[in-house]
């Protein structure tokens, strides 16, 4: 184990937070374990709802791993790296493809371990029973629609208008109310209004 390189991801949302206690930490837990820091790669006051292309120290992080100039991506916690279980676990098989492993200090998650590799394995399978979930629910929605003849699931056209409603509206058109000012006063849609006055013409 020891000797590993390692590459620090350290990142913050706003500009009120300080990377400088998740590097504390982790230098603390490299040199503890005897593991070397090759690199430290941030991104200050970014989202992590943020793509790739908007968090340039991570795009570095990825290029390092992807050249295989470091061993192990080292994080304060996993939330840093990503914000669903399906991005981390994509994640995941990304370090694992070119041979890297992952560190999180606060999840307890080192899959240079026989356990930590077990608990990445198990959010894969977490991961993949919350996408099942998802897709359970598309189809049910969809099939829903299907019933209702429409892609929402939504009744096609417009609900009828209450007949009172009509007449109102006639009686502002026959007075010489404007199309916008008669929907106004009558609390419908202008679109309502302009096909009443077409029938009426």
């Amino acid at each position: 184990m020891n000797g590993k390189r390692v590459g620090l991801y350290l990142r913050v949302s706003t500009r009120e937070q300080s990377t400088e206690m998740q590097k504390q930490a982790l230098r603390a837990t490299c040199e503890a374990r005897g593991w070397h820091i090759v690199e430290e790669f941030e991104d200050p006051h970014v989202s992590g709802a943020k793509g790739r292309d908007k968090r340039p120290g991570f795009d570095r992080l990825m290029k390092a791993v992807t050249r295989r100039r470091i061993d192990i991506v080292a994080v304060w916690s996993i939330d840093r790296l990503a914000r669903s279980l399906r991005d981390l676990v994509n994640f995941g098989e990304e370090l694992k493809a070119v041979g890297c492993d992952l560190y999180s200090e606060k999840q307890a998650v080192d899959t240079t371990t026989p356990a930590g590799r077990a608990m990445f394995q198990m959010m894969g399978v977490f991961a993949e029973f919350e996408r099942e979930l998802i897709l359970e629910r598309v189809n049910a929605g969809l099939e829903r629609a299907r019933r209702c003849g429409t892609k929402s699931g939504k009744p096609i056209g417009q609900p009828p208008l209450a007949q009172a409603k009509v007449e109102a509206i006639r009686a502002e058109l026959a007075r010489g109310t404007g199309i916008i000012k008669t929907a106004r006063l009558c609390g419908t849609g202008v679109s309502a209004v302009q096909r009443i006055k077409k029938a009426m013409a």
